[in-house]
């Protein structure tokens, strides 16, 4: 009868809860906290994954390799080659210098000027003037300044000018000294402009420019010819202004024109004809070992690159490691799920860098999924808080009944979001078998005071 008793009494308490209460979620009004429990589908999974939510990425330390940043550097400057490559052309090429006109002869320092005066004159003395330029006529120097010193005149600048544009300076002085301004004034030497020949010509030389223009066949001529034997791998090349021009010699002379290519001051005419054997050894010589030089330096170059990418890789792996640490002992900002209910485990889910994680990834999870035992597969629910501000404290409970499988494509399209909470309810037997656990332990004593 006793045991009768006792085991009606257990049943009541069971019954009533006074024993044993399990989590549970009831929509509308609980203690403050306005719940709504939505079930899911393929329509409120899209509603549930329109909230804003950016993944947390890594840090750029993992993003970076060993040779970000780094190169190889260059090998240097390497030596200039003494000798130019000695190659017997098959062609030459033609390069023309642009044709050009200088324009009248322009006085300049180095110029012989003379000076004729009538014999009446006074701008000359007798003893002034040097043997061969008697009968009033004088030599004049332009000097570094650009001008001429004449007796009782002075000093007259004369440089850049044309004849015509002296004369007219001379006329002025002479009549501002109040002198007999009847003169005449000729160059007796061209000494300021000069083009220079030189290469396989008779004799290499500098010709003056003088009021005659020069062409290039007068400036070939001045100097004795050119002096070749084979005239298919010879060539006038010409420098001017920091510009080469070349003129194959067949075809200077079979183009009458180009005999005639105008010099100016400055240039230089050179002609080439040799095909030296031995500056074309020298010259490979050379180049074989530029390149040996340029193989070292690469080398060297190679293994500064490994040195710094060793040190770049021993940077990366500490750096990468100490995050990890950190993440170990809870000391970074990740964004975590927690998992409550039938797990088994308790705790929090962190959710991925650089990708969003679904239902699925935390149910299923081999250390934390819910326990097949234990957990209620129809009471699945995602809890999750409003961020509204006029809906504070009110919780959506997104609800999944997975006990038709092919719900559980729900979970792998269901997004979660920071701080939301995972239930998964018990099942209604485990509640009898916890609360016939708690209870068990005191009817054995109640019994056994009762046998006493």
């Amino acid at each position: 009868m006793r045991m009768i008793i006792l085991l009606v009494s257990m049943i009541a308490l069971t019954a009533c809860g006074a024993v044993y209460r399990s989590s549970s979620v009831s929509p509308g009004l609980q203690n403050g906290t306005q719940v709504r429990v939505v079930p899911l589908s393929a329509e409120t999974v899209v509603q549930a994954n329109r909230s804003t939510y950016t993944p947390k990425t890594l840090p750029a330390v993992f993003s970076l390799t060993a040779g970000t940043g780094g190169g190889v550097r260059s090998v240097g400057t390497l030596p200039q080659p003494t000798f130019d490559a000695q190659l017997k052309p098959e062609t030459l090429d033609v390069r023309l210098p642009p044709s050009t006109r200088p324009g009248p002869y322009r006085i300049g320092v180095g110029d012989v000027l003379v000076l004729t005066t009538p014999d009446t004159g006074v701008l000359l003395s007798e003893s002034s003037v040097p043997s061969g330029l008697r009968n009033g006529r004088q030599a004049y120097t332009v000097q570094d300044d650009g001008a001429i010193n004449i007796p009782s005149v002075g000093r007259v600048k004369l440089a850049d000018l044309t004849i015509e544009s002296a004369e007219a300076e001379l006329f002025q002085k002479m009549v501002t000294h109040q002198q007999d301004p009847t003169f005449s004034l000729e160059i007796a030497e061209f000494n300021s402009r000069r083009v220079s020949v030189g290469g396989a010509v008779a004799a290499p030389a500098v010709v003056p420019v003088t009021l005659t223009p020069l062409s290039l066949d007068a400036a070939l001529a001045a100097t004795g010819g050119v002096a070749v034997q084979d005239q298919d791998s010879a060539s006038v090349r010409l420098y001017r202004d920091g510009s080469l021009y070349q003129i194959p010699l067949s075809v200077l002379y079979a183009r009458p024109d180009l005999l005639k290519t105008r010099l100016i001051d400055g240039d230089s005419v050179f002609v080439d004809t040799e095909y030296e054997l031995g500056k074309a050894q020298a010259f490979f010589e050379q180049q074989i070992a530029l390149v040996a030089a340029r193989q070292q330096a690469q080398q060297a170059a190679l293994l500064e690159l490994q040195t710094e990418v060793s040190l770049r890789r021993a940077q990366l792996t500490e750096a990468r490691s100490n995050y990890q640490a950190q993440v170990a002992l809870g000391a970074d900002k990740n964004d975590y799920v927690y998992l409550t209910g039938e797990f088994r485990e308790q705790g929090r889910f962190a959710l991925p860098f650089e990708r969003r994680a679904v239902l699925a990834d935390a149910l299923l999870a081999q250390t934390r999924g819910f326990s097949v035992q234990s957990a209620d597969i129809s009471q699945v629910y995602v809890l999750r808080a409003s961020s509204d501000p006029r809906e504070f404290g009110a919780v959506t409970a997104w609800h999944l009944d997975a006990r038709n499988a092919a719900r559980f494509t729900l979970m792998t399209r269901f997004e979660l979001r920071p701080n939301d909470v995972i239930f998964v309810a018990q099942q209604p037997i485990t509640k009898w078998n916890r609360a016939v656990s708690q209870i068990l332990p005191s009817l054995i004593n109640v019994s056994r005071v009762a046998v006493e």
